[in-house]
């Protein structure tokens, strides 16, 4: 599972759009950090919109991460690091409590699952 993530989030770091079209499952149901429930659907739909020419660089890292396997299902809990610099060179880190779980079925590891929510400015340095 952690394997899975890194690779998730370093292929959204770089763009890498299809990284979504495998790491979530066709019948996802994901939790945005907003309280709104969106579908994979969604989420590539949302991929293929042009982003604005200054819209900020977004990097994704994690730490404190908690794997429990469950025979062919999986809980993951981490803290997901978001890093965003504007087209002046400005930085700013977000982080987010993010809950996935996995399926595996046909062989593959899929998250049917996912629960992101942003940590409080004021406890943004507990991992």
């Amino acid at each position: 599972m952690t394997a899975l993530l890194h690779e998730f989030l370093s292929g959204v770091s770089k763009n890498d759009n299809s990284v979504y079209d495998r790491f979530f499952a066709d019948d996802l149901i994901y939790t945005r950090s907003a309280g709104v429930t969106i579908t994979k659907a969604d989420i590539l739909k949302s991929l293929d919109e042009p982003s604005p020419p200054d819209a900020p660089k977004t990097a994704y890292d994690s730490d404190d991460i908690t794997v429990h396997a469950y025979g062919n299902m999986a809980v993951l809990n981490f803290r997901l690091i978001q890093h965003t610099t504007d087209k002046d060179g400005k930085t700013e880190t977000h982080y987010y409590r993010n809950t996935g779980t996995f399926l595996k079925r046909n062989g593959r590891w899929q998250v049917v699952a996912w629960q992101a929510t942003r940590v409080p400015e004021k406890d943004k340095e507990k991992p």
